[in-house]
């Protein structure tokens, strides 16, 4: 011992034992054993960590000794040591003071029976059964706290393991009983018992000392052991008459919890359950008793069963193997159990204690004790059940469904559970929101990743949600977060070719590095875990709404659509439609669209376009239609926007469609505006000239109210597209680009506003006869046109030749001759004629025209009363503000109703003829 450093353990721990017993460093060998063992132990107090029942419990021990000076001195200094921080375990100092308070070798009066001073006996962790709710008025340990001091991180449910363990292990193999010989492992457990076993039991002490009622009080050293002949357990007589007597039974039994067959008890395959052989001959009691027993091997060779079968599949994941390893947490807790069991029998075996003593072990016994290990047992069988066929966010689901239940020490133990399984899960969803990286090799966690699709259609595609892997513990709005969170930073770096990194985007948290601290991340669910995904979620959705309006002009360019789409930028299409009308008045065939660019250009450098971004202004550019046979400019012509890079996330291929659908509406209907201001103005200025052909006044008034009627349609039509439909749509676009929180709300937005913008503009399948009645309407305004300017060529080349007869009579009168002949007059007079034979076929044509017009606006207008739209209703009140049209069709309908019943009455007539 010189040779020892004076200051170490083992050296201080000897003294002491000298110092205590007043004995030499030889002498007390055996205490120094003793000593070592109990401050090796993992002691785990049997009470609940309350400060509050502690100090309790010191107040009441004062106030029994009758020192109510010192109870009340004690309280003031309690109360004023919770104000302060200075000890952070107030519970653990107040827990020792009480512990040193009490005289552990003074027997309690509270322990009036065999089970009570086996509880107090044996440390919590040791092993789990009913008989501690005999213990005084404390509460149950947690599972947590009470495997704390194995693990060295979180406990199991009941008992904490005895060494590492590995994932992918092998199911550890309980103690073999019955060998003939003390089992280390039961030894093991002996040593481990903690300092409470350590007063009640000398040195040589054996188990079964424990179970013997005190009867004085025991010495401070150890005894010196007696030497005893060993003798065989007495198995009575009865087993010589064919009867198995009770101790048979609690060997098969032993053998029994763990999956083993019995001498007399052993595994029925047709009946799925253990079943005492039939020649044995039993009393009822101690065949039921056995059959009740039987069931814990039964539902251990179940959870056995499926963890065997589970360890070794890799393709189970890893939530399904943290399912495993805390199954094998729980076996080996059983396992402890069963081996505090098997070393209490070999220590009776070994002194030959009879059935019909206080301390040996029967089959009530067994029944009481192992109570607690079948309800966990059961829960655990019932578990694996549940969870067959399960993998990854869904295996979590089911263990946190079974969870919801009323019995704390079940929840308790589904909890710990729950926290062992979601640690890789919570594990998955923070490298996902924090780093974006998703190795998810078996497909266990609930975002899924499609490799095969592009870049371009990354945002859209390549990420999903497997809503069946969702864990019921994580809302669907939590869900959609974390998909996009890390689709967000994927799109940064892949998309947008932002090389921040994620730290910088959004500060990480603290991950979820063992199951415990996933165990209280998952007791807060609505807090802290809340928190972490709002935290990162508006983090990342700000950032990436940032890069792509500073970098790329999202928001710009989505006024541009609006602008040049959507016929917003009013100068530059007027401008265009001026310099387009001849190109576009040609036949489609006979168009290039290197002319009509150069035409778009100019119109921009002419209008106030010229002022916009150049990076706008280069994606605007021409495009041509499909050509059909017959078709002109007009037609086919049609502006187009290039989009391409992150924009082209908001703006798709089938946003792009839309907008080009909306385009042509919008450009046809422009198109009639522009049409009749030209009939128009070609009828004011005409108006004048044709005012010495009297002849023509009946067609021309015709022509002016055709063209008021269909200019007042088309001015209805423009303010509803325009006004009703384009800018109120564009305003709710706006305010909800405004206060979009991440990109799929632009997106969202984007798509309802173009959805809103093609029912309301008649373009959908539920508008089609709409959208052709109105078709139609334009065609007779075409139509119209043509047959105006037919009829304005056709007047004035009549009077262009009246006026140069007249100018011709003049000049021969002024040079002394005649001004005409006869024969000249006669040529006139019948050519004027046959001129003025033509103005009945031109009425005639304007009234068929007129009364084909009116027709289709009236079936357009009972489309429109007819439409489940609101505003297409108020749209026909507008146009046909003076029922006009419906009086038409009244007086339609009574022509129609004579024509009838005139054929009706001239019927009688033929028939009597005939």
């Amino acid at each position: 011992m010189a040779n020892l450093d004076q200051k170490s353990p083992n050296v201080l721990l000897q003294s002491l034992c000298c110092r205590i017993t007043g004995k030499s460093e030889a002498e007390v060998a055996h205490q120094f054993q003793y000593a070592v063992r109990v401050i090796g132990s993992n002691y785990a107090p049997t009470i609940e960590r309350d400060e509050f029942l502690v100090s309790e419990k010191i107040k009441k021990e004062l106030l029994r000794q009758r020192r109510e000076a010192d109870a009340a001195l004690f309280s003031e200094l309690h109360r004023k040591l919770q104000t302060q921080a200075v000890l952070k375990h107030r519970w653990s100092v107040l827990y020792l003071l009480l512990s040193l308070s009490e005289d552990p070798r003074k027997p309690s009066s509270r322990v009036g029976n065999y089970g009570a001073l086996f509880a107090q006996a044996l440390p919590r962790d040791a092993h789990s059964t009913p008989f501690y709710c005999t213990r005084p008025q404390s509460l149950a340990l947690s599972y947590g706290e009470r495997g704390a001091g194995l693990s060295g991180s979180v406990g199991t449910s009941g008992i904490s393991s005895l060494g590492v363990y590995t994932l992918n292990g092998p199911t550890p193999t309980p103690p073999p009983l019955l060998a003939g010989q003390p089992s280390q492992s039961a030894a093991a457990v002996t040593q481990t018992l903690g300092s409470r076993l350590a007063w009640v039991l000398p040195i040589s002490s054996s188990p079964s000392a424990i179970l013997a009622p005190p009867t004085t009080r025991p010495p401070v050293g150890p005894q010196v052991p007696t030497i005893r002949p060993v003798r065989p357990r007495r198995d009575g007589d009865a087993a010589a008459a064919g009867e198995v007597n009770e101790a048979a039974l609690v060997r098969d039994i032993l053998y029994v919890f763990q999956g083993i067959d019995g001498k007399f008890i052993k595994m029925n395959a047709q009946d799925n359950g253990y079943k005492i052989d039939s020649k044995v001959v039993l009393c009822k009691s101690l065949r039921d008793t056995s059959s009740r027993l039987s069931e814990l091997g039964w539902l251990h060779n179940k959870v056995r069963k499926y963890t065997d079968a589970r360890t070794l599949d890799r393709a189970f994941g890893l939530v399904g193997q943290s399912f495993c390893a805390s199954l094998h947490q729980e076996l080996k807790e059983y396992y402890r159990l069963l081996s505090v069991l098997h070393s209490q029998l070999q220590v009776e075996d070994e002194q030959g204690v009879s059935m019909c003593t206080e301390s040996s072990l029967t089959l009530r016994r067994l029944l009481v004790w192992m109570y607690d290990p079948k309800v966990r047992l059961k829960t655990l069988a019932a578990l694996v059940d549940y969870c067959q066929g399960r993998k990854g966010g869904e295996l979590a689901s089911a263990v946190h469904a079974y969870g919801k239940t009323g019995d704390p020490q079940m929840r308790a133990l589904v909890q710990h559970i729950l926290s062992l399984v979601s640690h890789p899960i919570l594990n998955f969803l923070y490298r996902w929101i924090y780093d974006g990286e998703l190795e998810d090799t078996y497909h266990e966690f609930f975002v899924a990743s499609d490799p095969n699709v592009k870049t371009d259609r990354l945002w859209h595609d390549k990420y999903s949600l497997r809503k069946s892997m969702i864990p019921s513990f994580i809302t669907m709005d939590q869900a959609r977060k974390v998909l996009l969170i890390g689709k967000s930073i994927n799109f940064l770096h892949q998309v947008c070719h932002d090389r921040t990194p994620p730290g910088k985007i959004t500060p990480a948290s603290k991950p979820a590095d063992t199951p415990k601290d996933a165990a209280e991340l998952l007791s807060d669910l609505e807090g802290a875990f809340q928190e972490k995904i709002d935290a990162a979620y508006f983090d990342t959705s700000k950032y990436l709404l940032d890069v792509l309006n500073r970098n790329y002009l999202l928001l710009e360019h989505l006024q541009a659509m609006r602008r040049y789409l959507l016929l917003g930028q009013g100068d530059f299409i007027r401008h265009l439609m001026d310099l387009l009308k001849p190109e576009l008045a040609r036949p489609a065939t006979t168009l290039y669209q290197h002319n009509l660019t150069g035409i778009l250009e100019t119109a921009v450098r002419a209008t106030n376009a010229q002022f916009d971004n150049s990076e706008i202004l280069k994606r605007l550019d021409v495009r041509l239609l499909e050509v059909s046979p017959g078709d002109t400019g007009w037609d086919v012509f049609s502006l187009d926007y290039h989009v391409d890079g992150p924009i082209a996330t908001v703006f798709t291929r089938e946003c792009m469609g839309h907008y080009l659908r909306v385009f042509n509406f919008l450009w046809r209907a422009k198109r009639m505006e522009y049409t009749l201001t030209d009939i128009w103005k070609g009828q004011m200025c005409n108006a004048k000239l044709l005012k010495t052909m009297p002849e023509l006044s009946g067609v021309l008034h015709q022509c002016h109210i055709l063209a008021s009627e269909m200019v007042h349609f088309i001015h209805q039509m423009q303010y509803y597209i325009t006004f009703e439909v384009l800018e109120c749509s564009w305003d709710e676009l706006w305010n909800k680009v405004q206060q979009a929180q991440d990109l799929d709300h632009i997106i969202a937005a984007h798509d309802v506003f173009l959805d809103t913008i093609i029912s309301r503009c008649l373009l959908d399948n539920n508008s089609r006869s709409l959208l052709n009645q109105l078709r139609a309407i334009f065609d007779q305004i075409i139509e119209f046109q043509n047959a105006q300017d037919s009829l304005y060529r056709s007047a004035l080349e009549e009077l262009t030749l009246r006026l140069q007869f007249e100018e011709k009579k003049r000049q021969r009168e002024e040079e002394g001759e005649w001004g005409v002949t006869a024969e000249q007059e006669a040529e006139e007079k019948r050519r004027i004629q046959e001129f003025q034979d033509t103005i009945p076929k031109m009425r005639s044509q304007l009234r068929i025209l007129t009364h084909f017009y009116q027709s289709i606006v009236q079936q357009f207008l009972v489309l429109l009363m007819t439409s489940s739209d609101e505003s297409l209703r108020f749209l026909s009140f507008r146009l046909d503000f003076n029922e006009h049209y419906r009086g038409a069709r009244s007086q339609g309908q009574r022509a129609e109703a004579a024509g009838v019943a005139r054929r009706h009455q001239r019927a009688p007539s033929v028939k009597h003829l005939t």
